[in-house]
């Protein structure tokens, strides 16, 4: 009976404390204030890039082969390292013991034509779906998104190509960013 006394006393205890303390307003412990250590962000750094002077350019543009008053369009070909423009009437001659050649250009939207007389600057070897083909390298002057640029071209057959230049990575590099979904940016 002593046990169910106990029992008895220690329910009615807690009971009776546990509303004494339901009125009683119930107060947060105060914690100490802890520093919280954050990373500093990382810095990122930005790295500069040359101005593109001519933007975003498309898959066709016009260039001007000087003196030439009207443009050609030009393929803009980002897998080919050089520069091509597609020539008539190609003989070989000599002047002052250098190699050299002369060409006509036709633009064939217009019928304009010159006839140039280069040095050759180089022979490339370009890689075509028909073998390898040797072609002569020449400088020419040429407009491009009216900056005028002294950059090399080989001189090539291009009848059988809608477009009669290809502006190939020596010319855009450094100057412009291709979009292939547009064209004709250029004037």
């Amino acid at each position: 009976m002593n046990n169910i006394f106990t029992k008895t006393t220690l329910i009615t205890l807690v009971t009776v404390l546990m509303c004494a303390c339901a009125d009683k307003e119930i107060r947060p412990a105060i914690v100490p204030g802890v520093e919280i250590k954050r990373e500093e962000p990382k810095k990122v750094e930005v790295i500069k890039t040359k101005t593109h002077k001519l933007g975003v350019i498309g898959a066709i543009e016009p260039i001007y082969f000087l003196p030439m008053k009207t443009p050609f369009n030009a393929r803009i070909d980002t897998g080919a390292e050089t520069s091509a423009v597609d020539v008539d009437n190609l003989e070989y001659f000599e002047r002052d013991g250098e190699k050299w050649v002369s060409f006509d250009l036709i633009n064939r939207l217009n019928s304009e034509t010159h006839h140039f007389e280069k040095k050759i600057y180089r022979n490339q070897k370009v890689k075509r779906s028909e073998g390898r083909e040797e072609r002569l390298v020449v400088l020419m002057q040429v407009k491009f998104g009216g900056e005028i640029i002294n950059a090399q071209f080989s001189l090539s057959d291009r009848d059988k190509f809608k477009y009669q230049g290809l502006v190939g990575r020596n010319i855009i590099t450094g100057r412009a960013i291709v979009d292939t979904a547009i064209s004709n940016t250029l004037k």
